[in-house]
């Protein structure tokens, strides 16, 4: 899978403020902004990642996916 690829299936199923991503074709880091993590903690936040990907995970087409979530407000702050 591609970086492109990956973040057409995050995109299409989480509106994201913006989105990086990097990795080797199955082990990844992401770094996720999105307003839809207002309110959810690091869990449910990840959860509402994996949600996009359906059985990816569990076919192994994506090995690993690590990831740093943050909200709008989260990711200016962390900008500033």
């Amino acid at each position: 899978m591609t970086a492109d690829q990956l973040k057409d299936l995050i995109t299409a199923g989480l509106p994201c403020e913006h989105i990086a991503l990097e990795g080797d074709g199955r082990h990844w880091y992401a770094t996720i902004v999105s307003a839809q993590f207002d309110g959810q903690r690091l869990l449910g936040r990840q959860r509402l990642v994996y949600a996009t990907l359906g059985n990816r995970m569990a076919t192994d087409e994506v090995h690993a996916l690590s990831m740093k979530t943050y909200t709008p407000a989260e990711w200016a702050a962390a900008q500033a």
